[in-house]
């Protein structure tokens, strides 16, 4: 009698519900939007093994709507792709979308949010990747010396520690002043 056709077994949309903020409908609309991007990659029927095996390449991620204007769009790719290149499977694509809902805590986004903007992978904001994020902040449009003046304010604001970098503790209390954030770190499905 109810034996729909589904994309995945009863256990991977109890484990994917269990494991994100979303309730089994919007993960298959979700699943519907990563099928969208590469329909001839993506098949219907990913049970068997096949959420690992099919990858959607960065170049085809980078072009959605919810990324294409984002200045971090490639690095958020990376950050959420398991193997760091960009190109993400369905479990990585949940994961961005989950940590990106308006219901994910404060505390996951400014995990990946620090994630994000660590750019160097060495768990530390150092100056590099201050200008970094700087940089992709104002499109390239500051020169230099305002980059090196902003990066100078940044570190003297928020490294309570004076080692000339924000370790996560430091970026979380920054976090935690600015009321704008929750409204600005996520994409709505």
């Amino acid at each position: 009698m109810g034996n729909k056709l589904t994309a995945f077994t009863e256990e991977q949309l109890e484990a994917y519900q269990d494991c994100t903020f979303f309730t089994r409908k919007e993960i298959l609309r979700i699943f519907k939007r990563f099928q969208e991007l590469s329909p001839n990659r993506v098949p219907n029927d990913m049970r068997n093994g096949r959420v690992k095996k099919v990858r959607i390449p960065l170049t085809e991620l980078e072009v959605m709507t919810e990324l294409r204007e984002n200045p971090f769009c490639e690095r958020i790719c990376q950050v959420f792709s398991e193997d760091g290149s960009g190109d993400m499977n369905f479990d990585d694509f949940l994961d961005m979308f989950s940590v990106f809902s308006e219901a994910a805590p404060r505390d996951i986004k400014c995990v990946y949010a620090f994630k994000i903007y660590d750019f160097d992978g060495d768990n530390f904001l150092n100056r590099f990747d201050l200008e970094k994020t700087l940089r992709c902040l104002t499109r390239n449009e500051l020169t230099v010396d305002e980059v090196s003046f902003i990066v100078d304010k940044v570190i003297e604001e928020a490294d309570l520690d004076d080692d000339n970098m924000l370790s996560y503790i430091e970026f979380e209390h920054v976090i935690s002043r600015s009321p704008d954030f929750l409204n600005t770190f996520h994409i709505r499905i």
